[in-house]
């Protein structure tokens, strides 16, 4: 078996287009002493605030950390938040050549109201309407078609960038130049991913995309649904994380599972992009399948021992093993 650094190493030779939406994390830190006059609810007294970049945008960090390179394809609006959204990328050194301002839209934010390590409130800033632009549809199939890239991965926050006609083109381009495909889908979209490489649902969303309950535990139960699944979006494999019960995946010809590792679980927000952008890699390496599984399994957990929307660190992953 490959060891993580010989992995960490092939990595860093790959291009991937990060195809979603995206969106800021902002966090205010503070403090519970008392609760409020008013009702009955906490008062936080913030003495630290911070803005990070999410959603699309979290997994192309996750990507840069792990040594490759990401392009952002993502709609964003015209509004200051839109203005600290490319501030922020410019920052991290990330590319906004993919990125699309929209006159007349917000930009996605959700705030966080932390105190000692644990979240005590969450407000979101949104507009979920649909995008209604061709000029976006046709910028994006210019960019897989005339650029290099060695895997796609779509993340579907469901806040409007894509369309069913977005993902039916952009897989059809992605098809026609061979390069391998991912996705993390929300409900809305849920069947519209036909073809892809690598279905990734978390146990919530396969649950609510397929409209059914299923025993996490009954290998026959996940067996069953996630082939029914499988067959329907005419996808090679799906790969489903189960929180604590692990990680499972199954393509045409087999099935893999593996237990959730040993961690001290302190915020599992993220742990879905960290998940799918190791995976991407994985499969932009043409690693086997049981290895791909493992060590997105592996990322997912780590990041989950951090407070916030957080990328994978390689030094992270490096002081673990996969044995």
């Amino acid at each position: 078996m490959s060891s993580i650094a010989d992995i960490l190493n092939q990595f860093e030779s790959k291009r991937v287009l990060v195809v979603g939406d995206a969106m800021i994390d902002a966090y205010m830190w503070g403090e519970v002493n008392r609760m409020s006059p008013e009702a009955p609810v906490p008062i936080v007294e913030i003495n630290k605030r911070e803005s990070r970049l999410g959603g699309a945008a979290n997994v192309a960090l996750n990507i840069q950390s792990l040594g490759a390179t990401p392009i952002l394809f993502s709609s964003i609006g015209s509004d200051h938040y839109g203005d600290l959204f490319l501030k922020l990328m410019k920052e991290q050194n990330l590319s906004t050549e993919g990125i699309q301002r929209i006159s007349d839209r917000n930009t996605t934010v959700k705030t966080r109201i932390i105190s000692d390590n644990k979240h005590v409130l969450r407000v979101d800033e949104e507009e979920v309407s649909m995008v209604q632009d061709e000029k976006i549809i046709k910028g994006l199939k210019n960019m897989i078609l005339n650029d290099h890239f060695d895997v796609i991965i779509f993340e579907d926050y469901n806040k409007g960038l894509l369309s069913e006609k977005l993902i039916k083109d952009a897989i059809q381009c992605a098809t026609k130049k061979n390069i391998p495909t991912i996705v993390d889908p929300k409900k809305k979209n849920f069947f519209a991913y036909k073809g892809v490489d690598i279905f990734k649902p978390n146990l919530k969303e396969i649950k609510e995309g397929m409209d059914v309950e299923f025993d996490v535990k009954s290998e026959s139960d996940l067996s069953k649904y996630v082939e029914i699944l499988r067959t329907k979006l005419q996808a090679k494999g799906v790969l489903l994380t189960l929180s604590e019960f692990g990680i499972y995946f199954q393509n045409e010809d087999n099935i893999f599972r593996e237990k959730a590792h040993q961690r001290t679980i302190i915020d599992v927000s993220g742990a879905g992009d960290t998940v799918v952008s190791v995976a991407a890699l994985a499969l932009a390496c043409k690693l086997e399948s049981e290895l791909l599984m493992r060590i997105a399994n592996l990322a997912g957990g780590l990041v989950c021992e951090k407070v916030g929307v957080v990328p994978i660190r390689k030094e992270d992953l490096l002081k673990v093993s996969l044995q």
